[in-house]
Parts: structure tokens; sequence; C-alpha cells
């Protein structure tokens, strides 16, 4: 498959002006007379300002006859043999029109699924992966994401389980080391000053950006690697970790780059929305400053979610396409130009499942750690993170793990089927993965097709 942004230039249609094949078939000759022809002579052209019929007609049994007015007492002319209502035209999925991707696609002229057959739906469309090759719904989506799960578990499981091990290693040293000794009890003391609250929340806000980011690291890796297999399932091609590693590895620290950048984008939104507020406050209007600063944060939330959106698509493009940053960027908001809000809605649902799937599993460690540590469960409810014990955080990040390994390649799956199927909306992707993919009948492939389509 090829990665380059050109890889699926929409079809052609063919010339409006090319001539009809000579061996094509014959005039039917059943046809009722029309009132405005008149009989010519021998020797002499049908002459009349009638329409004529032409000499080229589709072949029986595809097309019928326009009915005409019958002779006094003459039956009227048999429907021509061929297959019922029940029956679909082979290949394609267009009853005769044209596929998703416009002339030149699945069903046009002179290709499989054209005129012809009968009209009881289109066809499935070819299936060489997880996904049917043709614009998707929101369950197909989902249901591809589970699919390359389920078909290629060694791969995406080993992926996922490795980067969520490491990461949560690093976070539970990170946490069990340095975070009980940052002084962040001050946070749960009722007695403290403001000074020791102001440093337990600078510890404890320092201590959440490097947890934040440790976590960062791994998500990028894992939807570098993730990227590359489910782009491999939908043309039905395994991949191995080590040949994921190879296709991710030079894209990785240009993906890393691009999630930073995102991220600086949302905390300088949040920031500008929530300035004049907080500048309000300081100057000593502290009610109008906090309704400001509320207001300015609503705003900059509502502003930061539609760029997220806006860009979600630029992970698989970097990746796919092997694209920079800007160009990333501008590849995305170009496809989610127009379909906002249903690329917005599948996210979400995405993510919601991804996250209750994964709760129901973190839960019961994280109870069954407090359970198990020293202060037991009553004792971790009522103080919170200030206590976190060695025995509380192994047994609680086994459960972090295990939630990872499900969230990480539902949320990739779904970003990345996205992704091809808004390529496969606005630039025929369809036609391209079917050649990769060796499909049979389909692009320039197949029989009469025209050159260039």
């Amino acid at each position: 498959m090829n990665d380059t942004p050109g890889w699926a230039s929409p079809g052609s249609a063919p010339s409006d002006g090319q001539k009809p094949d000579q061996s094509g078939p014959a005039e039917p000759t059943d046809r009722p007379a029309q009132p405005a022809d008149r009989p010519a002579q021998p020797g002499q052209a049908p002459q009349g300002p009638g329409p004529q019929w032409s000499k080229e007609q589709p072949p029986p049994a595809q097309w019928s006859a326009p009915s005409g007015p019958s002779a006094p007492g003459q039956a009227p002319p048999p429907p021509p043999p061929g297959p019922g209502w029940g029956n679909q035209p082979p290949g394609g999925y267009g009853p005769g029109g044209h596929g998703p991707a416009g002339p030149g696609g699945y069903g046009a002229p002179g290709r499989p699924g054209g005129w012809g057959g009968g009209w009881g739906g289109p066809p499935p469309a070819a299936k060489p992966g997880v996904i049917p090759l043709r614009p998707l719904g929101v369950g197909e989506i989902l249901d591809g994401a589970v699919s390359t799960m389920r078909t290629y578990w060694r791969t995406v499981l080993g992926i996922s389980l490795t980067v969520a091990v490491l990461t949560e290693v690093i976070v539970v040293l990170f946490q069990g080391l340095v975070l009980d000794d940052a002084g962040t009890g001050a946070l749960n003391d009722p007695s403290a000053t403001l000074s020791e609250l102001s440093r337990a929340m600078g510890d404890a806000l320092l201590n959440s950006s490097v947890v934040l980011v440790i976590s960062l690291v791994g998500t990028v890796i894992a939807t570098a690697l993730l990227t590359t297999v489910t782009s491999r399932a939908v043309l039905g091609k395994p991949v191995t970790i080590g040949e994921a590693w190879r296709d991710a590895r030079p894209r990785v620290l240009k993906l890393f780059g691009l999630i930073c950048v995102l991220l600086l984008i949302t905390v300088g939104v949040v920031t500008v929305g929530a300035l004049p507020g907080l500048l309000i406050t300081i100057a000593g209007s502290s009610g109008p400053g906090i309704a400001l600063t509320v207001l300015g944060i609503i705003g900059a939330g509502i502003v930061a979610l539609w760029l997220a959106i806006r860009f979600s698509l630029a992970s698989p493009a970097l990746m796919l396409e092997k694209q920079g940053i800007k160009k990333a960027m501008g590849r995305s908001a170009k496809l989610v130009q127009g379909t906002w809000w249903r690329i917005f809605g599948i996210q979400i649902l995405a993510t919601l499942i991804a996250n209750v799937v994964a709760s129901i599993i973190v839960i019961p460690f994280t109870l069954l750690a407090a359970a198990l540590s020293g202060d037991g469960l009553t004792g971790w409810l009522n103080t919170g993170a200030g206590s976190l014990g060695w025995t509380f955080l192994i047994i609680s990040g086994i459960g972090a793990v295990i939630g990872s390994m499900i969230t990480f390649p539902i949320t990739a799956g779904v970003t990345v089927l996205l992704y091809i199927d808004q390529r496969i909306r606005r630039e025929a992707l369809d036609l391209e993965l079917a050649r990769a993919a060796g499909v049979q009948g389909y692009g320039s492939t197949a029989p009469g097709a025209t050159p260039g389509s």
C-alpha cells in the first residue's frame, strides 16, 4: 500500500464521446410501433418527425424496452427473460449507477455491478480485511476496531501489554519513591497554613504533570504501533510486533511532537480564556472576576474541544502519509471539514465505551488494593492519595495495565478507521485499498475499465 497522499486519486469517468463496441448487442425485434413512424418505401430511408430507435440497444434481460401503444387486439409483448427481483448484480454495489467514488468507481459502466440483474438491493462490498471497502457506518467502525483486536490479538495485545507494563512500572516507581516525600500531606491537614497548602498544591501539580508526560509517551508509542497494525488489518495483511515497530519508528518523534503541539494549543486556549477573569480577581473585584473566569474557561473549553476534533485525524495522517506536523494538521482539518459533529459523536462514543470497559476492570483492582493496604478501605477513603503504599500502587497498577490493554486498541483503531472512512468518502481511497489488497474487478484492473480511471 502506498503511503503518499496521492495514492487514492478518484477514478475518471468514461469519455462522453466514446464509441460503443462494434460487437455490442443486436437491435431488439419485438419493439412496438410508434405512431409517428411512417413505413419506408423500398430503397427509401424512413421519414417523419417521430423519434427513431437507435441501432445500439442494451442487451436483453438488462433493460426493459419502453412500452408503447399496442395494436388493437394484440397482446402486450412478454417481459424479457432475466433474473428476478430478488437477485443481485454481480460485483459492485450500485444497481447500474456509480459507486461512492463517483464515475469510475464500483458499478461504473463496463465493470462488474453495472446495469442489469434484479433490483434486490446493492450486494456487499469487498471485505479483504476487518472493514468493507466502502463508506462506513458507526457500528462498522467500532466493529472494525474490535475485529482488529480479535483477529490479530497476538500483535495488538502484545503491543498494548508491553507499552502499558513499561509505562505503569515507571509511574509506580515515581509515585512510590517521589510522590509520598513531596509534602502533599498538607492537602489533607485542616490546620495547614496558606503557604503549606500552596506548596503542597504545587508539588501535587508537578507530580501529576510528570505522570501525565510518562503516560503520554506510552500512549504515543502505542498509537504509532497500533496505527500500523490497523492499516494492515484493513487489507487483511497480518503484521508482527517487529514489523510494526520498524514501520512506525521513524515517525514516533514527529508523532510525539504533534501530541505536544496539540496539548500546547489546548493549554494556550484555556489560559487565554481564563486570563481576563484572573486579572480582574487579582485587581480586587473578586465577585465579577470569578464569574468572568468561569465563563472564560467554559468558552475556552468549547473552542479547545472544537480544535481537538478538528485535528483528531492528524495522527494517522502523519503516520500513514509520512507527513510533517503542520501538513498532518492541515490534512486532518480538510478531512474533518463538514463532518465535525459525526466525528465528534463517534470519538465520544468510542471513548465512553473504552473507559467504561476499563473502569469495570480498574475499579475492582483499586478497591482490592485499598482493602489490602495498611489503613484498609475505610482509611484509604478518608485519607485519599496522601498515604499511598507499595501494596496499593502495585495492585492498582496491575488493574491499570489490564485497562490500558483495552483502551489503547479501541481508541487508536477507531481513529485510524475514521481517517480511512473520510478518505473513502472524499478521495475514493476504497479503489486504491482494493488494488493493494489484490481484489479482482476493481479500479483499473476491472474488465472494460477506461484507462486512467
